[in-house]
Formats: structure tokens, C-alpha cells, sequence
């Protein structure tokens, strides 16, 4: 007989899902109000202005724009294995290995998660929202245990010279 297997924490993967619902929603509503624009543009000839086929198809095409504009902003995400933590927020990518980070900090009124780096950084976590509730909170435990399993393996710091 064996001994008990150790715990190893598995994988993690965070993305802001009540943040998606909304801009989903918002892209819809864009999507239907360009669509409906583009369909009640007249089609007359005007001395003015001329509105054509081509006009509505423009509009339609601004319409879809904007919906991808939309749902990008909710692209961020968060995915941790014992390796390192990937870090995928709006517009750059991080990769940190577990003995770059210092903690992972979530503080009871920030909006999303954080990591405390070892050089005294502090990278967002934008795939972490304060608004996924207790989603967010398993992710959060998760990572800290997966940093805790990684860092248990560190040497232990030396003293201080000067401890008051």
C-alpha cells in the first residue's frame, strides 16, 4: 500500500464572465441599432445629400466594427498551471514564472486581482472581476495555492543583518 497522494493544486483559468454577459449584450444592441439605421436610411436623391445602397451597407459594416470593438474588451483572462501565470489583459500578454511573483492579492475593494511581483511591480489581473463573486474567489484561492506549492520548494531567506 501507498501513501496518501499528495494534493497538488491543478490548473487555473479565470475570464470575466459577468464582464462578457454585459458587453455581449451591449454588442447586440449596437449590432440592431446600426442594422435598423442602415435599413430606414433613405434611398432618395436629394440636391443635398445622396443616400444609397452603398451607404447602408457602410453603416451595417460601422455596426459590426463597433460590436468587435465591444466584445474585445472583454477578452481578458487569467490561466495558471505549476509552472508560471499567464496574464492576457486588453491589449498585453504576461508570462510569469511562480518565483517572480510575491503574492496574489485580491484587497476587499479592489474591482479585479492582482500580482505582487518579486521587483516590486504589481500586474492587474482584468480577467479576475470582483463582480464573478465566489467564481472569482475559487480562482483567487487557486492561485494562491498553486503559488504556495511552487514557492515551498525556495530556499529559506537569510536574517537581516541589522533585526530590530
Amino acid at each position: 500500500m501507498s501513501g496518501p497522494a499528495l494534493d497538488t493544486p491543478g490548473p487555473v483559468t479565470a475570464v470575466p464572465r459577468k464582464l462578457r454577459l454585459i458587453l455581449a449584450g451591449i454588442a447586440v444592441v449596437v449590432l440592431v441599432v446600426m442594422a435598423v439605421v442602415a435599413l430606414s436610411l433613405p434611398s432618395t436623391t436629394n440636391t443635398v445629400v445622396n443616400y444609397g445602397l452603398l451607404d447602408q451597407i457602410a453603416l451595417a459594416g460601422i455596426g459590426v466594427l463597433l460590436a468587435v470593438g465591444v466584445l474585445f474588451l472583454g477578452r481578458s483572462r487569467v490561466d495558471a498551471d505549476a509552472d508560471g501565470v499567464r496574464v492576457r489583459n486588453l491589449l498585453v500578454n504576461h508570462a510569469f514564472p511562480w518565483q517572480a511573483v510575491r503574492g496574489v492579492r485580491f484587497d476587499r475593494r479592489s474591482a479585479w486581482g492582482a500580482l505582487a511581483l518579486e521587483n516590486g511591480d504589481e500586474v492587474s489581473l482584468l480577467g479576475l472581476q470582483a463582480a464573478d463573486g465566489e467564481y472569482a474567489v475559487r480562482a483567487i484561492e487557486g492561485l494562491r495555492a498553486l503559488h504556495a506549492a511552487a514557492r515551498a520548494k525556495d530556499p529559506v531567506r537569510p536574517p537581516l543583518l541589522y533585526d530590530d
